[in-house]
């Protein structure tokens, strides 16, 4: 099976909808280990999202619509999160540039190259606590699936699980970058934000693959 830009425009207004069911919790991990504006922010960008796409008709591409979102978010979101997540969806948007229809490998390309242009913009690695802490398990396990021959729905999910992990992950973690690289040995014990929120977005990208199967 293949996805497009209806897979695209739904996994994002999905997320909208996710991301304010779990404002709240995003807030407060953000509260314990930054500004705690993570949650506002990310809802308020992605409410913004939902009147970005919201012209884009089916026969807009993929390409096309992770553009949208990619300006909306960093001119949005405020904080780390809207330049981090803005260059995400940009680079993920500039990978499939030309596909209509993309297949595992092209998922592997989106996530890759979103996961490369959060790196490029946020100077982290894994282990520094922070939302590539989600991404690049994701990354990795959606590489390992496609070349497994597993099915479009199926790389997304495995990615899903992994960013879930590694969200998890990151709370034993001392933070490297970002404010909470201030708190030093104090926060331990609590999730970073960033990769929750990534968690979220790409469990969504997952579900509606899946139903759409």
């Amino acid at each position: 099976m293949t996805v497009d830009a209806s897979w695209a425009r739904e996994w994002l207004v999905q997320s909208a909808a996710v991301i304010a069911e779990n404002r709240s919790e995003l807030v407060r991990l953000d509260r314990e280990i930054g500004d705690g504006d993570h949650g506002e922010n990310m809802d308020r960008g992605f409410q913004a999202v939902l009147t970005a796409i919201r012209d884009a008709d089916d026969a807009a591409t993929v390409s096309g619509i992770l553009k949208r979102v990619a300006s909306t978010l960093i001119s949005t979101v405020g904080g780390a999160a809207g330049p981090l997540y803005g260059t995400a969806f940009l680079k993920a948007s500039g990978a499939v540039a030309g596909t209509a229809e993309l297949g595992s490998d092209d998922i592997v390309a989106l996530l890759t190259a979103a996961r490369d242009g959060i790196v490029l913009r946020g100077k982290a690695e894994s282990g520094d606590k922070t939302m590539i802490d989600a991404w690049t398990p994701a990354v990795d396990a959606a590489e390992r699936a496609a070349s497994d021959g597993a099915s479009t729905a199926d790389v997304l999910d495995a990615a899903a699980q992994a960013a879930e992990g590694g969200a998890a992950a990151t709370e034993p973690l001392v933070a490297r970058k970002g404010r909470a690289s201030y708190l030093g040995e104090r926060a331990i014990g609590h999730r970073d934000p960033g990769a929750q929120s990534t968690a979220l977005i790409l469990r969504v990208a997952a579900d509606v693959a899946k139903d759409d199967a």
